[in-house]
């Protein structure tokens, strides 16, 4: 196999003037989101830098401790994003997205790297971080799915729920239609990817192992394992995260529907 093939600074910038070809989409269609993809990207390549210098630093240390604090900072980060997106009142839902998050990740992925892929050490850094972030990073997206659609079903479909309550059913009983239906959605799209995974895509993971010389046969298991793992987590903290947000607001003197932006 063939190691991988370093990428020059410099072609790499001659490689984004083919972001000219968005940007002119954008500006034909008056899209008015050229700003907003620049700021974006420019963004993504700064942090993505710095992460990378930082990486480099924890791969070196590997402290365990250091190790569980960046993936709590990650996931307080990331549901602080989950929360914006979804456009919930932070103080109302930071918790319960953060402990759903954290209910899926640190049990994943302790089976996942301690038991079936057992690095030296189990804590290594180098499995535990990249295999964290993508973890968190496809579950972000499913609970902003679950959490829109459940907000909208409250605002929709409120007299529903309200002519339930009026029969003297639990407030949990009576959302359990709009909890249904934000869990489908929010599962649908990791099921779409999973049930064409290999035929019509090449997942990132194992497109960068095998761009890193690892054998496509290694790369497989390693893809078969993260691909289980997400749905596996996504499905955890999801559920988790949206039984918190109930039980929260449920509880809550009058509190009758989701609170939100």
């Amino acid at each position: 196999m063939q190691q991988s093939l370093d990428i020059a600074w410099l072609d790499l910038g001659l490689f984004s003037i083919l972001l000219l070809i968005p940007l002119g989409i954008s500006q034909y269609y008056r899209l008015n989101i050229s700003k907003d993809a620049l700021i974006s990207i420019a963004r993504m390549a700064i942090q993505l830098f710095l992460v990378g210098l930082y990486l480099e630093f924890l791969f070196t240390l590997d402290s365990i401790v250091i190790n569980i604090a960046w993936l709590l900072v990650m996931a307080l980060v990331g549901g602080s994003a989950i929360i914006s997106k979804a456009q919930l009142l932070r103080k109302q839902a930071l918790a319960s997205v953060v402990v759903g998050l954290c209910c899926g990740l640190f049990p994943v992925l302790c089976v996942t790297v301690v038991w079936l892929i057992q690095p030296t050490p189990l804590y290594s850094s180098q499995y535990l971080i990249p295999m964290g972030g993508m973890l968190l990073g496809n579950s972000m997206s499913a609970i902003i799915i679950a959490f829109k659609t459940l907000t909208k079903a409250f605002s929709e479909r409120e007299m529903e729920y309200q002519g339930a309550i009026a029969l003297g059913v639990s407030g949990r009983y009576a959302c359990q239609p709009f909890v249904q239906d934000a869990l489908k959605s929010a599962f649908a799209p990791t099921l779409a990817t999973i049930s064409t995974t290999g035929l019509v895509s090449l997942p990132g993971m194992m497109t960068g192992q095998i761009l890193g010389g690892v054998s496509p046969l290694i790369a497989i298991k390693y893809q078969l394992v993260i691909m289980m793992a997400i749905f596996i987590m996504m499905t955890i903290a999801t559920t988790v995260s949206i039984e918190m947000l109930l039980k929260l607001n449920l509880s809550r003197s009058g509190a009758n529907k989701l609170e939100y932006r």
